[in-house]
Parts: structure tokens; sequence; C-alpha cells
């Protein structure tokens, strides 16, 4: 668990996974510098609790939720990696029922948990991921009322960071998270390097998690937009194969017509960024974070060479796989990422 100046939802955090039934496990928190007393509170109130065989690491900086995993990751020794964000809350049978998923072969690699908004729990927030073409990713059912139509096991294509389970061997084999996305759209770099490499992801539906939205810097904070597109440049630029990435401004340039569009209706992302003003600065956001990403393109180019080492899918295979888990470009630009 990463954490950063959110001392009292990580309290709510883990006293969620205190309450787990019917599995054994270690938590391991990995504090990025939090100013608000964060991991003192930690090691007052938790790590003396049993239940949760707690340890600590605290960072002097921030060193971004990437970083910050793997180091949890090193630390630990289990077969089986959970992460849980510090804004989300987990049902008592959370991790024993995402641990289930490993049962059902040895290439399941990735487990996806079922997680619902915390403000207004009817409602999904992610049930596994779905990709547009040109790189952004969204959750399967964002925003959709939970009826039922997404509680059934079933292959998705990756886990949401915020609540997921990983296979040690996948991590040994394949590498933590690049660290160079700092934070959003890492899991989904992390889960399509996955798959190109064979390994499969299980939804688990009895894997419930409530997630409050947008905990760390604010749905409205135009960081947290560059950083969005930025990672969805490298993303796409790394693993992508050449047939798909060769389309990638049309597909782009697509969802930002339709997004302005939806905007313009008081609908989608933009709704976020109210007014001329508002607008502006959203697409600033996306500006500085497509130079950002140029000015990194050779550094990823070159991690892009080394994927062939771990390879067991063939670029058509991973185009038809994007393509199979599409989500459709009405769905992305009319509700907030």
């Amino acid at each position: 668990m990463v954490n950063w100046n959110r001392r009292e939802l990580l309290r709510r955090a883990l006293e969620s996974l205190e309450a787990q039934r019917r599995v054994d496990f270690e938590t391991i928190v990995v504090d990025n510098g939090s100013a608000d007393g964060s991991a003192e509170m930690v090691a007052r109130e938790f790590a003396p609790r049993p239940a949760l065989n707690l340890r600590l690491i605290v960072n002097p900086v921030n060193r971004g939720f990437c970083a910050a995993n793997n180091q949890g990751i090193a630390a630990s020794r289990a077969p089986l990696v959970a992460l849980l964000n510090n804004d989300a809350e987990a049902d008592p049978g959370w991790l024993a029922a995402l641990r289930g998923a490993f049962e059902h072969g040895p290439r399941v690699g990735m487990a996806a948990s079922k997680i619902l908004g915390w403000e207004d729990p009817t409602r999904i927030d992610k049930a596994g991921h779905l990709i547009y073409p040109d790189g952004q990713n969204r959750g399967r059912g964002s925003g959709e009322v939970d009826r039922g139509q997404y509680d059934r096991r079933e292959e998705t294509l990756w886990p949401d960071g915020c609540a997921a389970m990983y296979r040690r061997a996948m991590l040994d084999e394949i590498g933590g998270f690049d660290e160079d996305f700092f934070a959003y759209g890492d899991d989904a770099e992390l889960g399509l390097r996955a798959r190109i490499a064979g390994w499969t992801c299980l939804y688990i539906p009895e894997a419930v998690v409530r997630h409050h939205r947008g905990a760390t810097l604010g749905l409205a904070s135009a960081r947290r937009l560059e950083l969005i597109e930025r990672n969805r440049v490298l993303l796409a630029a790394k693993l992508f194969p050449w047939s798909l990435l060769w389309l990638n401004g049309f597909y782009y340039l697509a969802r930002l017509g339709a997004g302005a569009w939806a905007g313009l209706r008081g609908r989608g992302e933009l709704a976020r960024f109210p007014g001329v003003k508002g607008k502006a600065r959203a697409a600033l956001a996306l500006l500085k974070g497509d130079l950002e990403a140029v000015r990194m393109l050779p550094r990823i180019l070159r991690k892009r060479r080394l994927i062939r080492r771990i390879r067991r899918v063939t670029p058509a295979e991973v185009r038809r796989l994007i393509m199979s888990h599409r989500v459709r470009l009405k769905e992305l630009v009319e509700l907030a990422l």
C-alpha cells in the first residue's frame, strides 16, 4: 500500500485490511514522504497489530506510485502480491477471493477486483480494464449502475492498480512498474506488458473494494490530466504493434473531437474544467503532456526494443487483443476518466 498525505483515508484502508478473513498475509506500507503524520500514525496505531503483520517503509520524498510499489514488492517474499490504494476500502473477503483466481491455471498472472465508487457504491468504478486504440485506457463498466452485469468470473484485459493481485513469478519475469510513468496509466503499461509476455488476467467479482476516486491529485487537477495524456503516449510508443501505432494520431484526433463536443454539452472529462479558462487549462495540460512524452520518447523506444526478450504473443495477436477489449468512443468521451 502506497501512501502520500492521506492519513485518514489510509487509516480506513488499513482497518479494512485488518478485517480480512481466511487468508494469511503481510502488509507493507510505503509512505512517500508524507507531511501529514501518516507514517507516524501507521507506526503508532497499526504496526503493533498482529493481524496486519505490518512493515513500514518511509521515503524522504515522493518517489511516485510506481517506484513505491516496486519498493514494496521487492520487500515482500510472498508468491502473490496484492496492491490496495490508500483511498480504497476492501470487503472482508477481498484478499481470499483474489487468491482464488490463481488456481485457474499457471499462466494467470493477474487478478482484477470489482471496484465500486465509495461515494455511490451502487455504481461501478472499474471491473477490469478496456482500452481505446490511441492508448487511453478506461475501467470496464465505469459509471454504470451495478445490476450484476459484472458478476461473472471472466478474463479481462488487466486489473486496475487500485486493487489488484499479481503472481510474483510473472513480475520476476517481466519486471515491475515502469518508474518513468510515475503515476497514472502505470497499471495499464504493466498489464499490457504482461499480456505480451503471455500472461492472462482473471476478473473476480467477489473481490469487492470501494474507492474514493481522485483522492491523490483531485479529479479536476490539470497535473492529473497531464500525466494521463503523457502516459497514454508512452504506453502506445512502448507496447503497441506498429500496425496500430501508425494510426495513433487518427484515433487521438477522433477522441479529441468527440471529447470537445461532449465538453460543450457539459459531459465527459472537460466538464470538470468549466468555462473558457477551464477549457484552456485542460487544453494546456494535454499539450504539456504530449510535449513531455515527446521528450521522453528516445528512452521509451529503447525500452520498446527490450520487449522482444519477454514476448510470447505476436504483434498481430496484440492488436487483436487490444481491439477485442476496445472501449467505445462515445462511452470514453461522455464519461469522465
